[in-house]
């Protein structure tokens, strides 16, 4: 196996995608010649051609508009918007279109295309590029929600994405597209879509997160261990369908629970699972379910930005909160 960062790992699962199913297409701005923003799709469109890695127009409706009436005519579109921020243009495509076309037409039509977007804060970047939108995207139902958190479960949650058969929204946290290596098989594996990974095992209390602030997570595990505090971390990877068994069986070992994520506080997923932890696990709690978040204000330039993201530091004083409960 080879070191790779998430970059690599989904240039190499997108080249493995294109290699093995001819109904696969790429779709974005600036992605063919130059290899997307962040070079994620760098080399391919000199591999496979400009009729199947297609620099589009600057028109998000376009790109994701083009891409259902691809998916449900047969094709596996997979489409890429610059950043997160640059979503909503192509907002009642999603709603109005690719997430109801199964209800709509009582099976007859699938809509199996995934759209890809860099998300979340941490690189200093601008206006509409730092959001994070993952709750408004699990709430419209017929629709996928995939964060990966490491260069291992981007290519195999992508790879399994490719032969899904409803819309994928994969979000993918910018901040660690190069802050992390880590051992990738080069052969094409699948991980699967819907199922939580149990990243660090423990019995104190469950920490869960997803995307970037997995990195800070495990971060705070490891000191917490210092102070003998045995966090276990539960990476959720897909927002929705959302493993409730794994974290539920988690919260009813330990007894307490931290949710971390970087998305506003107010309606943010993670109050999403403190609800399902409190309808499930009420009589095992120890103590409050604690949420480590971003706040409910705009993202904010990069002079605030670390001042916004939950840090080691926040999320271990709310452990210290639950464990002195």
């Amino acid at each position: 196996m080879t070191k790779r960062n998430m970059v690599e790992a989904l240039n190499q699962a997108l080249d493995q995608a294109l290699a093995r199913d001819e109904r696969i297409l790429l779709l974005g701005e600036d992605i063919g010649k130059d290899g997307g923003v962040f070079r994620v799709t760098d080399g391919l469109q000199k591999k496979y051609g400009p009729e199947r890695v297609v620099d589009t127009p600057l028109s998000e409706s376009g790109i994701v508009g083009t891409s259902i009436g691809l998916a449900i005519n047969g094709m596996r579109p997979i489409a890429e918007i610059q950043f997160d921020g640059f979503i909503p243009p192509a907002w009642d495509q999603l709603v109005s279109h690719a997430s109801r076309i199964r209800n709509r037409s009582r099976g007859r039509f699938t809509c199996p295309m995934i759209v890809r977007a860099p998300y979340g804060g941490g690189i200093r970047a601008l206006e509409h590029h730092a959001e994070s939108m993952e709750a408004v995207y699990a709430h419209t139902q017929g629709l996928t929600v995939v964060i990966p958190s490491n260069p291992l479960n981007a290519k195999g949650l992508l790879l399994s994405a490719t032969k899904y058969p409803d819309p994928v929204m994969f979000l993918e946290p910018k901040k660690v597209y190069r802050a992390i290596k880590m051992e990738v098989p080069e052969e094409e594996y699948f991980t699967p879509i819907g199922k939580a990974d149990i990243a660090r095992e423990g019995v104190d209390v469950t920490l869960i997160s997803w995307g970037a602030m997995m990195k800070d997570t495990l971060e705070a595990a490891s000191k917490l261990a210092e102070a003998n505090v045995n966090a276990e971390v539960i990476d959720v990877r897909t927002i929705q369908p959302l493993d409730e068994e794994t974290i539920i069986k988690s919260v009813q070992k330990t007894g307490r629970a931290v949710i971390v994520h970087e998305a506003p506080r107010s309606g943010g997923w993670g109050a999403e699972i403190a609800a399902r932890i409190q309808e499930h696990c009420l009589l095992n709690l120890k103590a409050p379910v604690q949420r480590v978040t971003g706040f409910d204000v705009p993202f904010p330039y990069f002079k605030l930005e670390f001042d916004y993201l939950p840090s080691v530091e926040r999320i271990m004083a709310s452990v210290d909160e639950v464990m002195r409960f």
